[in-house]
């Protein structure tokens, strides 16, 4: 684990909030929720706390032009994770509908190029609102949630065969924690012993169909994780040094760091949204208005 600044990170997240609230109000809809629970979290992964591949320059997408065929050259997002090496880290993103979230983070980072995100959701671009193989961030399409921890366990078995040693990352939503395809997951993680896969776990309570505790609670989660043969640290999720000392914690298991967030941190106005949080789209000129406001707000302060 690569040592790290927390007031750096502290930046990259309040970047990645304002961001996507940019973009919010440009587009009249965004997943602004997600960029205020998960903000630390995407900070620390591509700020440093995961042993990624350099990059030459931030990464221009280019258009989508046809689907993946025999003889043609992979197209892959995880080109602005930079060139994998044996003892680097990989990193596979999860829950799809957090892509402009991701987005964002690559750019405060320097990954991504800034006017990726005027191709956000336009007919032929990469750059997609739920993010594919091919989309900046994503190196697997992860399908209807839930699957990319297999991909995980598939990757990080394949890399032990090749003598690797690197890690395996995946970055997740808690709601995949209510499907079957998850704890499958866990039970052949743990079998195989694949102490090389990390998962960090953005626990915001909240889901598109409302919060979690009124649709399926997953807690007592630490404990299940537990009894699935993983180790578990359970952290807040803001709070930078905590979160990257769980994440360097090395155990002899595949480790979840669950990271209870706030769907609302720092857009406090946000709060009157709840408990139907996972969408922002204006309803009215005032109400646009008023996060326009808020927005200005947020970008006159630096964390």
């Amino acid at each position: 684990m690569i040592d790290v600044d927390p007031q750096r990170l502290t930046a990259i997240a309040h970047g990645i909030r304002r961001r996507v609230l940019e973009h919010t109000l440009k587009n009249n809809g965004g997943y602004m929720s997600q960029a205020c629970s998960a903000a630390e979290l995407l900070a620390a992964c591509y700020g440093g706390a995961l042993a990624l591949g350099d990059v030459d320059e931030p990464y221009a997408p280019p258009p989508f032009t046809a689907v993946p065929r025999p003889g043609q050259a992979p197209r892959t997002g995880a080109v602005v994770h930079g060139a994998p090496s044996p003892d680097g880290d990989r990193l596979i993103v999860s829950p799809a509908h957090y892509a402009l979230v991701v987005y964002a983070a690559l750019i405060e980072v320097g990954r991504l190029s800034p006017d990726a995100l005027d191709q956000f959701n336009a007919d032929g671009s990469t750059v997609e609102m739920i993010g594919a193989e091919h989309s900046p961030g994503f190196e697997t399409t992860t399908g209807s949630l839930s699957q990319a921890l297999s991909q995980a366990g598939g990757i990080a078995l394949g890399r032990r065969l090749k003598g690797e040693t690197g890690r395996t990352w995946v970055f997740m939503s808690d709601g995949e924690l209510q499907e079957g395809q998850t704890w499958e997951a866990f039970a052949a993680l743990a079998f195989h012993r694949l102490d090389t896969v990390r998962v960090v776990v953005d626990v915001n309570a909240a889901q598109c169909d409302g919060p979690m505790d009124r649709v399926m609670t997953i807690e007592p989660v630490a404990e299940r994780l537990r009894a699935f043969g993983a180790s578990v640290d359970a952290v807040d999720g803001h709070d930078l040094p905590a979160l990257l000392a769980a994440m360097r914690r090395e155990t002899g298991k595949p480790h979840v760091v669950l990271a209870y967030t706030d769907p609302v941190r720092g857009l406090p106005l946000l709060e009157e949204r709840r408990p139907v949080l996972h969408y922002l789209r204006f309803t009215s000129d005032a109400e646009r208005q008023a996060y326009a406001d808020a927005y200005t707000e947020l970008a006159g302060r630096t964390s």
